[in-house]
């Protein structure tokens, strides 16, 4: 009774003041490792009330300990991954991470498995194994800001400079995009295609988890901007000759 007091206690002060994105992560992994220690030596000292001596109970399944390690390796990998996770603190609650190629929002840490929310508003549940033993990228790590990037292709008529001068435009007009001194869009010049100019429209933002949503809205001002301009998006185009015989 004392334990699940604690523990609701120390989760009403942690709602109680109002923390930025990073504390908010820091501090509710603080409370569940707290949490699970905290269990942990309430069980103990309740089984020691009992006139159980914990350490002769621990020596005597050390045997059955061993078995069932070989057997579950990967449920102990599992949790000694959330102990870690928990400690490290790399990945905390809010953070946006990409594992295997599914993006996802972090929603809990436990000791055995996580809950990621992805764009589709579906939750997976990941082994945190995977966390530390794969290579993952964690969009949110430290900063929100990450640049993104979108492909163009124009004809090889077309006005360069003109072409520059429209994709910066339409992500000045984009309202999630960063603008300012250190942070801002720029248009890279790419290759000469087969068939097209090419271009890269680079941009920040710190709307990392919808902006496929932003990549979609500023494709569709640059469509329309190039329409009115006259700037032609090419396609792949062959000819085909046909030979007769006499």
């Amino acid at each position: 009774i004392a334990t699940v007091f604690l523990s609701l206690l120390r989760k009403f002060f942690l709602q109680k003041r109002p923390l930025t994105f990073s504390e908010k992560g820091r501090r509710v992994s603080l409370y569940q490792l707290i949490k699970y220690v905290t269990w942990v030596l309430s069980i103990s000292f309740c089984i020691t009330l009992l006139g159980f001596d914990v350490t002769i109970l621990v020596a005597g399944s050390a045997a059955l300990l061993v078995g069932l390690g070989f057997g579950l390796q990967n449920i102990f990998s599992d949790f000694i991954s959330g102990l870690l996770m928990l400690l490290e603190g790399k990945v905390k609650i809010g953070d946006v991470m990409e594992v295997e190629q599914i993006v996802g929002r972090v929603r809990e840490i436990n000791l055995r498995t996580s809950v990621l929310l992805t764009r589709d508003g579906y939750n997976i549940i990941v082994p945190n194994h995977k966390f530390i033993t794969d290579n993952l990228i964690n969009w949110s790590h430290q900063s929100l800001e990450r640049r993104f990037q979108i492909n163009i292709g124009v004809s090889y008529c077309s006005d360069v400079d003109l072409v520059t001068r429209i994709l910066i435009d339409c992500s000045l007009r984009q309202k999630e995009l960063i603008h300012n001194d250190k942070l801002r869009s720029f248009v890279r010049f790419s290759d000469f295609g087969d068939n097209a100019l090419l271009f890269h429209l680079m941009f920040w933002t710190n709307d990392i988890f919808s902006v496929e949503q932003v990549k979609s809205d500023l494709r569709y001002k640059i469509f329309k901007a190039f329409q009115e301009n006259h700037i032609s998006i090419p396609f792949p185009q062959r000819d085909i000759h046909i030979i007769k015989p006499e």
